[in-house]
């Protein structure tokens, strides 16, 4: 059983050519997450759910139609770390858990992300949450580098 749990986190990190808060930014308005995200399951989100706290919840359109996914924010550290559960709307959080950390790093910062599905339980969200791969979280970290890097 520890094994499998252990294999229920998947990360990925690379230095990215950008201050720390720049990079930040783009992670904590859920309006801008579209852009980056590497699994494409993000479609839209309402301007002016940018994230400052511990507590806040933004809610997010997903790609597949019809399908909403309320975020709680359940670590914040301004322009260094944020981490969301996401939930079903009026729902408690479903179990997997998206963290984000920046360290500076020389003249760029050190990116990772990490999801971890530890907690989920759900038979039917285990496929989706399998199919989420280091490559998948590095993809969007690079999408974020391309929008950030030279600005």
């Amino acid at each position: 059983m520890a094994e499998e749990q252990e294999n229920r986190i998947v990360s990925a990190s690379r230095v990215v050519d950008a201050s720390p808060e720049t990079i930040f930014e783009l992670i904590a308005d859920p309006a801008r997450q579209p852009e980056w995200d590497g699994n494409d399951n993000l479609a839209s989100a309402e301007p002016g759910q940018r994230v400052t706290a511990v507590g806040d919840v933004f809610t997010m359109n997903m790609t597949k139609p019809g399908i909403q996914r309320e975020n709680h924010v359940v670590e914040f550290e301004e322009g260094r770390s944020i981490a969301w559960k996401p939930a079903e709307p009026g729902n408690p959080p479903i179990g997997q858990l998206w963290r984000w950390e920046l360290e500076p790093n020389g003249d760029g910062t050190l990116v990772t992300h990490t999801y971890d599905w530890t907690d989920l339980h759900d038979e039917k969200r285990l496929p989706r949450a399998r199919a989420t791969k280091e490559e998948n979280l590095r993809a969007s970290i690079d999408r974020l580098a391309t929008l950030v890097e030279g600005q």
